[in-house]
């Protein structure tokens, strides 16, 4: 294959790719995670599908310690409404399910106190993901995560 050729076709290529993620972006949105909190790097959001316990939420930051209102936070749905969320010394619990040990100070320093603990109200969830440097419900900047900031379901891609 010439150069020429092979030029084209990776032109054509970019270009196909680009006109079908601009065809499917009201309903599709691919994130790259710049945090260790999730395994995945790059994952796929679907705009307005429904949540529930164990998948993956893409959703709206409230603002608050080294982030802005309104960025886009991608955790998992750990509890949902009617949920018992539980703290034993400074570790989370849902029912019968560690969430993991709240810390009392960020990576980059900021205090973060500790949120408040109860029945998770009808429209909230709780979201956490494995990693112990996960900014989540656990702590009260986070707190738990209202429906109305949900973006929809979020997909691992890699």
């Amino acid at each position: 294959m010439s150069l020429r050729r092979l030029y084209l076709t990776a032109c054509l290529s970019v270009l196909a790719l680009a006109t079908t993620a601009w065809a499917l972006s009201p309903w599709f949105m691919v994130c790259v995670n710049l945090t260790a909190s999730l395994p995945a790097t790059v994952l796929v959001v679907h705009k307005g599908a429904r949540v529930g316990p164990g998948d993956l939420v893409a959703y709206r930051w409230r603002g608050g310690a080294t982030y802005p209102a309104g960025a886009l936070f991608i955790k998992q749905v750990v509890g949902g409404p009617g949920e018992v969320v539980w703290q034993e010394g400074l570790e989370y619990w849902v029912g019968a399910h560690r969430v993991g040990h709240a810390k009392p100070r960020s990576r980059a320093g900021t205090p973060l106190a500790p949120a408040p603990t109860g029945v998770i109200a009808a429209d909230e969830w709780f979201v956490a993901t494995p990693s112990p440097d996960s900014l989540d419900s656990r702590y009260a900047v986070s707190g738990n995560v209202r429906h109305d900031q949900v973006v929809g379901r979020a997909y691992a891609l890699f």
